[in-house]
């Protein structure tokens, strides 16, 4: 749970929405243009962050070029963007392998025979929220589900979009509520408060969006028809990356360490039986990582971008605005709420969002006597929320990544994030107006 780097820490300049415009360049390259000429595959992401990027570096005033590059760099070299590349590596070279080794079809076999069609939906989504709460990590969860996920698409013509969709969105569900959720612990840290406070009130939002979504997959898939199995046994020596994989996320193990055992178990399972050899197990490692470097490049760029907003001004703006005229403990949560959303934009990382306005965030809540569990629920509520849908997302190009289609076909069936943000919305709105003063101890 860092921020980006200080190897840069000479004194960042003043508020400026200028600052922002990185942001701009990118979504009238990449949005705009794919929505109106509807072709969600018009621009390329790479080339939209590009052009952000240069942007940015124009942009930056009082520094040489070189040390504008510098600044960009040390957002390249965040931490946290170098761990989300090795994960990609990594989720490239397992899911590659399992394809080719069939691990994938006997996983979706199996889940099609165990499932009934019409809750085949549903299921997934399911099975996303309970692992996400039980690892605390929407990566991790997207990483174990997505690829059976596409293959479920595949065999029951659903819509990969769609198919993804639902796995990402069980995935923030979990990242939102459980205890061991690094957003949840920079959460009740910056407001000081216990974790079973802020998961009762995060209960109260969560789970009603969670059940309207779930009706809805129910509805949405009423109508799928799967493949007739026939009587093809189940191949569970195929199936057991995959169990491996679950077990070893749902025991809370460490990302990089899941994948590393299910590739593992990739090479030890399928060249031990028969179903490739060793050489053809490389070259599926060396295809998968390949494969992943266009999310590769758009994480470099982006944490970059992201640094120089930063740097520039542009998340000082953002505060000084959202928190210059609060008027009330209503306009005090509303103004949280859109101090955390606006740094996730600017960030693409909802723990460094939440610690970037946490501070900012007990100051209101202290001052207008709101609760910390009801500000640290409206700050990972809303970071989770605003995570869920941005196409720059590492969560949403690790999907998109995996599923090998354009984030915009994702986000057009991310029906949980925007029940979330709908009741969380209602719930600020419909919340006392005045909250009573705390009694002198």
């Amino acid at each position: 749970m860092s921020h980006f780097p200080d190897s840069n820490d000479t004194a960042p300049a003043k508020p400026s929405l200028w600052a922002l415009s990185p942001l701009l360049v990118f979504f009238l390259l990449y949005l705009v243009i794919s929505v109106t000429v509807r072709d969600f595959y018009a621009v390329p992401v790479t080339v939209a962050f590009t052009a952000a990027a240069v942007w940015a570096v124009l942009i930056t005033r009082g520094k040489s070029m070189a040390e504008r590059v510098d600044l960009f760099s040390s957002g390249v070299a965040n931490r946290n963007i170098l761990m989300m590349i090795w994960i990609f590596v990594l989720a490239g070279a397992f899911a590659q392998s399992a394809r080719d080794m069939g691990a994938i079809d006997a996983t979706v076999q199996l889940t099609l025979r165990l499932l009934p069609d019409n809750l085949l939906l549903a299921s997934v989504f399911i099975a996303s929220c309970f692992i996400s709460l039980s690892v605390g990590t929407s990566v991790g969860t997207i990483v174990a589900l997505a690829p059976v996920a596409v293959g479920l698409a595949e065999a029951t013509q659903a819509g990969t979009g769609m198919m993804t969709a639902i796995v990402v969105g069980g995935a923030f569900f979990g990242d939102n509520l459980s205890f061991i959720s690094d957003t949840t612990i920079a959460a009740t840290r910056t407001q000081g408060c216990a974790m079973r406070d802020k998961f009762r009130a995060n209960v109260k939002v969560v789970f009603p969006a969670a059940l309207l979504a779930l009706a809805c997959y129910v509805l949405l898939g009423w109508n799928v028809q799967s493949p007739p199995m026939g009587d093809a046994p189940i191949e569970w020596m195929k199936v057991f990356p995959y169990l491996l994989v679950l077990a070893t996320a749902l025991a809370g193990v460490h990302v990089m360490v899941v994948l590393t055992l299910g590739l593992l178990a990739t090479g030890l399972v399928g060249v031990g039986m028969g179903y490739f050899s060793f050489m053809a197990w490389f070259r599926a490692m060396g295809g998968g990582m390949t494969g992943m470097g266009e999310l590769i490049i758009v994480t470099l760029l982006a944490g970059g971008v992201l640094a120089l907003i930063r740097y520039n001004g542009g998340i000082a703006y953002i505060i000084g605005k959202i928190t210059s005229h609060i008027r009330g403990r209503r306009g005090a949560e509303f103004s949280i709420a859109a101090l955390v959303s606006m740094a996730n934009l600017c960030t693409a990382n909802n723990t460094i969002a939440i610690i970037t306005a946490g501070p900012i965030a007990k100051e209101i809540s202290d001052k207008f006597h709101i609760p910390p569990r009801r500000s640290a629920s409206i700050l990972d509520t809303f970071s989770c929320l605003v995570q869920g849908v941005i196409p720059y997302g590492a969560q949403m190009l690790m999907a998109a990544g995996i599923a090998q289609v354009s984030p915009l076909m994702i986000m057009e069936y991310l029906y949980y994030p925007l029940i979330l943000g709908v009741c969380s919305i209602a719930a600020i709105a419909l919340a006392p107006g005045r909250a009573r003063r705390r009694r002198k101890s």
